[in-house]
């Protein structure tokens, strides 16, 4: 606010002046000049008080005139105090926003140090290498992992360092042998194309490492390292399981299959491929009597003798449980395929030490040959299978190849095989009985329960077609028990002096519930337990002799007799006689066929004769088919005779009632007690 004004000439006359002040003086100042006006003096310096005028002089231009304003100093210091107070409210709210930007900044700073060590943590702790590249092939980060993987040293990874000095500073210590600058360049080119690489190398100790490169929108690329060693090897574990059986190591059926087709691909002209399909016999009785570890050793035991008889161009395989399969290679004739069969079987045939306990077996084989037998895959196993199924079906412990027949038998014993089942089922199996006369009295001491089968449209079936079939299928222990049962209910009817004798094949035998079954058939006829004999063959007892024997000890608690069934047709036959507590011997048919003959029958059966009365045990011949062979056997000391000079097998009803006829109690020499029939099964 202007407080007042006064205009004055060069010479220092007033020209006018703004409010009138009187009387006027004009202060004569050169220029600009601020004065102080009291009352018309000037005080250029010193205190103002709050009456004091504040003022100022300025020439105006082209006149020769002093312009001189004033305005009460009070009113401008107020005003400047004012300014002072706004200027000083600015400079402390920009001193508190200066303030919380530094505490802003100094957090921001903590908390980025903070998470700069998480991270680092966290990298250093990951168990993969980690690499992380700038766009000019720079590390930015490095993980602690990666040096250690390769042994390398943190002074010179580090943050800054090229990927070429890194490759380098591999190839210095040991675990990169390649090219650098190649390498290298070959990565950055593929990462710059958005192209992720993968790459496996190996570490210092033979561990596999696996490299990804994998490029970022950002430019620059992340590498991943990771030690796959125990990956690989577990990787390389499942592929050899889904090829190789885990047991014995050999081939399985899916990698025996791609060999096999390599191998028809190779076959020249003039030569020959063989494939061999090898069945160990009778292994499941092994299994169930010893337990499967007893029957893994056998099986890891066989798979080695295989092994032992290949060429070098050979493949042997496992197919599964106890089948095995061969594959010959570059023969020139079907003998060549031959010679390996029986070198198998030789090998095969020794005996084998599994846990202590001495196992013999034998295998079937079948032989189906490529190209005479088809170079078809399929068809070629095909073959072989059906090959094995004729070895089986002649009885086993053989050989055979593959004929054009073979195919048509095998239809018609699988056939035999699903009527048996329904015959089970429906009942339609019969137990016939044949006699057997003791040779003092002429009198019928036992009689042995044989199976008979009465098929609806071929009539009588021989045990010789379906006891195999039944063997193979486990069918067996079903027929067996329930021969087992029937016989006990029908004896049960016969005269107390009668026994009636049982066949138990090796695998009911190395059942672990057959003493149960037998103890329950006796409980449920109410047959003395005396009155009930039980043949078995050699076969049960090459098995195992100690399993046998517990048993038979079993047995022979429940007061049951044992008879030893086709003696000297197996391997020990008299070492059998020391060791197991036998009532009875039966004399295999093949010693008394050729009893009147000029060889050694005679003096076999005269052996055995000696031997079983100084053990307390009785002698049955078997098929005893002629009054010769009747009055020798007597002179011998035979105690009983089973054949067809006396009785073919039987019906029940018709046993019973020749039991209690008068004719049955004695039997006149040299006369049957019924027309020999062609009924031959016994």
């Amino acid at each position: 606010m202007m407080q007042g004004a006064t205009g004055a000439r060069r010479c220092g006359g007033v020209s006018g002046r703004v409010p009138d002040v009187w009387p006027p003086r004009i202060i004569r100042v050169p220029g600009n000049t601020k004065v102080t006006i009291d009352n018309g003096h000037h005080s250029p310096e010193g205190p103002a008080s709050p009456a004091d005028r504040a003022g100022i002089v300025r020439r105006v231009a082209l006149c020769c005139v002093l312009l001189a304003a004033a305005i009460s100093l009070g009113v401008a210091i107020s005003a400047w105090s004012l300014r002072e107070h706004i200027l000083s409210a600015l400079v402390a709210v920009l001193a508190v926003m200066v303030g919380l930007l530094l505490l802003r900044h100094r957090l921001t700073e903590q908390r980025l140090a903070a998470e700069r060590r998480h991270l680092a943590i966290a990298v250093n702790n990951i168990p993969q290498g980690l690499v992380l590249y700038d766009a000019s092939a720079r590390i930015i980060i490095c993980n602690q992992p990666y040096i250690e993987m390769f042994g390398l040293s943190p002074d010179v990874v580090k943050p800054g360092c090229t990927m070429q000095r890194l490759i380098a500073h591999r190839q210095e210590t040991g675990s990169f042998d390649g090219d650098v600058d190649a390498f290298c360049n070959a990565i950055i080119h593929k990462v710059a194309l958005g192209k992720a690489t993968r790459q496996l190398t190996e570490a210092p100790g033979g561990r596999a490492i696996e490299i990804i490169n994998r490029p970022l929108k950002a430019g620059g690329w992340v590498a991943t390292i990771e030690d796959i060693t125990e990956r690989t090897r577990a990787d390389e574990k499942i592929a050899h399981l889904a090829h190789y059986d885990a047991l014995t190591d050999l081939p399985n059926r899916v990698l025996f299959r791609e060999r096999l087709e390599q191998a028809l691909k190779t076959v020249r002209p003039g030569e020959q491929l063989a494939v061999l399909y090898i069945d160990i016999d009778e292994f499941k009785s092994v299994n169930d009597a010893l337990g499967h570890p007893v029957g893994d050793e056998l099986l890891m035991g066989v798979a080695d003798r295989l092994r032992g008889c290949l060429n070098a161009s050979d493949v042997a395989a496992r197919l599964g449980g106890d089948e095995f399969a061969v594959i010959q290679t570059a023969i020139k004739s079907q003998s060549e395929a031959t010679e390996l069969v029986d070198k198998i079987h030789s090998a095969i045939r020794q005996p084998f030490e599994c846990a202590g306990n001495l196992i013999t077996t034998d295998a079937s084989i079948g032989i189906a040959l490529a190209a005479g037998d088809g170079l078809d895959l399929d068809q070629l196993l095909r073959n072989a299978d059906l090959a094995l199924y004729g070895a089986k079906g002649d009885g086993r412990r053989t050989y055979r190849f593959f004929e054009t027949g073979m195919d048509a038998r095998a239809k018609a014993r699988r056939s035999l095989e699903l009527e048996l089942r329904q015959a089970i089922s429906d009942g339609s199996l019969e137990a016939w009985y044949q006699p057997v006369v003791n040779l003092e009295d002429n009198k019928v001491s036992s009689c042995e329960a044989l199976l008979r089968w009465r098929h609806p449209e071929r009539g009588m079936i021989s045990p010789a077609e379906f006891i195999p079939i039944a063997e193979e299928t486990g069918l067996i222990n079903q027929l067996g028990h329930w021969v087992l049962n029937t016989a006990c209910a029908e004896a049960a009817n016969w005269p107390d002096e009668v026994r009636v004798a049982v066949n138990v094949s090796p695998v009911q035998f190395r059942s672990q519930t057959l003493a149960l079954n037998v103890a329950a058939a006796l409980a449920a006829s109410g047959l003395a337990a005396g009155r009930l004999e039980l043949e078995i063959t050699e076969a049960v007892l090459i098995r195992d002799d100690e399993a046998a024997l517990e048993v038979l000890h079993q047995l022979r608690k429940l007061g049951v007799r044992i008879a030893l069934d086709d003696f000297g047709t197996g391997y020990s036959s008299l070492s059998y006689l020391l060791r197991f507590p036998f009532d009875k011997i039966k004399i295999d048919r093949s010693f008394i066929r050729d009893l009147a003959g000029a060889g050694a029958s005679s003096s076999i059966v005269q052996a055995v004769v000696n031997i079983a009365a100084a053990s307390d045990m009785t002698t049955t011949a078997e098929g005893v088919e002629t009054e010769q062979q009747r009055n020798l056997l007597h002179i011998l000391g035979c105690t009983e005779m089973q054949g067809f000079l006396f009785s073919p097998a039987i019906p029940a009803a018709e046993i019973r009632r020749l039991l209690l006829s008068p004719r049955g109690k004695a039997v006149s020499a040299g006369h049957s007690v019924f027309e020999r029939s062609g009924n031959r099964f016994a």
